[in-house]
């Protein structure tokens, strides 16, 4: 079997090697095409105004100047000579859950793997910050994730779905099972922060204010609340189809 991973933290970042540790539990034939640069919250963005540069890290390992988008693109275009049998993407320092996964570069990974026809699951594990530090847990979704791709690479997908697996912040011991969940709600709260350079200009800020979350049974995140592996197929097709009616008689098409 022929892996590719891809993720959105960079090609130095540590989810990256603890990805390719889990990787390589499945297959000795990984590959790795991941951005040169931190590319978080870019969502599925494609790099179509700049060219694309690309180096050789090592062998099978390479990082491009790009988001993670191009990056699958790139890899199954350009960088491999036969496609790959899976995608994994991650593993995220932090969680892509509820209303996240809209803006997180980790799930593009997945989705462009799926639209290039390749399965394809997203991987994110859980944090909280102590002393001003993120402390990140990365042995959960290490000692886990073997186990759990094992099982869902056999798993019968409709076209256009991938799997989106966020690991609890918690020991590995302390993991009370997986469940699959649906996307959940979490306001973003994002604030606009107004600083002045060393001329006087103004430049801004984006950063996360307090976040409440609707905490339902069967979602994402009250899942990782209650210490347990989130698994959620998600789909490329957005269409609202209760909405179709709605609309076709609001355009007196009925």
């Amino acid at each position: 079997m022929r892996i590719l991973l891809t993720n959105d933290d960079g090609i130095h970042a540590e989810g990256l090697a603890a990805l390719e540790r889990i990787a390589r539990t499945l297959s000795d034939d990984v590959w790795v095409v991941a951005p040169e640069t931190d590319q978080s919250g870019l969502a599925h963005s494609l790099s179509l105004s700049e060219p694309l540069r690309m180096r050789k890290v090592s062998e099978k390992h390479y990082a491009l100047r790009g988001t993670p988008t191009d990056c699958v693109i790139m890899a199954i275009r350009q960088v491999m000579d036969v496609k790959p049998d899976m995608v994994l993407s991650g593993v995220n320092s932090g969680s892509n859950v509820a209303d996240d996964v809209t803006y997180s570069g980790t799930i593009a990974g997945a989705i462009e793997g799926t639209l290039q026809g390749v399965r394809s699951f997203a991987l994110s594990q859980a944090y909280l910050y102590e002393n001003g530090s993120r402390v990140v847990p990365w042995d959960v979704a290490e000692t886990h994730a073997p186990a759990l791709l094992n099982k869902l690479m056999t798993v019968d997908l409709p076209d256009g779905t991938f799997l989106n697996l966020n690991f609890p912040n918690c020991r590995p011991d302390e993991v009370h099972g997986v469940e699959v969940t649906a996307q959940g709600n979490l306001a973003f709260n994002v604030q606009v922060e107004e600083r002045a350079d060393g001329r006087g200009f103004p430049y801004y800020w984006l950063r996360f204010g307090e976040r409440n979350g609707i905490f339902r049974p069967g979602t994402d995140i009250q899942a990782l609340k209650q210490n347990r592996i989130s698994v959620t197929p998600l789909k490329l097709d957005l269409t609202d189809y209760s909405a179709q009616d709605r609309v076709a008689r609001a355009l007196g098409m009925e």
